[in-house]
C-alpha cells in the first residue's frame, strides 16, 4: 500500500496515511477526526520537462550509446 499525504479542510492538518487506493475516500484526519480530507500532490508525482531539469547522474553521458538515462547507458546499470 503507498503513502498518500492529505489535507484537512477542517482544521488545515497536513498529514500522510499508509491506505489502499479504495480507502482513500475513509480517511479520517488524526488531528480532528473529520472525514474533510483531501489527497495532495506528493512532489514524487511531479513532472519536469527539459534536460536541464533532472540531476546530473541521469543526463550524464547522454550523447554516448543507447541514448543516455538509465539502462541507456549513462548511469553505468546496463
Amino acid at each position: 500500500m503507498p503513502i498518500y499525504e492529505f489535507a484537512c479542510s477542517a482544521c488545515n492538518n497536513e498529514f500522510e496515511e499508509l491506505v489502499s487506493m479504495t480507502g482513500i475516500s475513509a480517511v479520517k484526519c488524526p488531528e480532528c477526526g473529520s472525514k474533510r480530507t483531501e489527497k495532495q500532490l506528493s512532489s514524487f508525482q511531479r513532472v519536469r520537462v527539459g534536460r536541464g531539469d533532472l540531476p546530473a547522474a541521469v543526463t550524464a553521458g547522454a550523447g554516448a550509446g543507447g541514448g543516455g538515462g538509465c539502462c541507456g547507458g549513462g548511469c553505468g546499470c546496463g
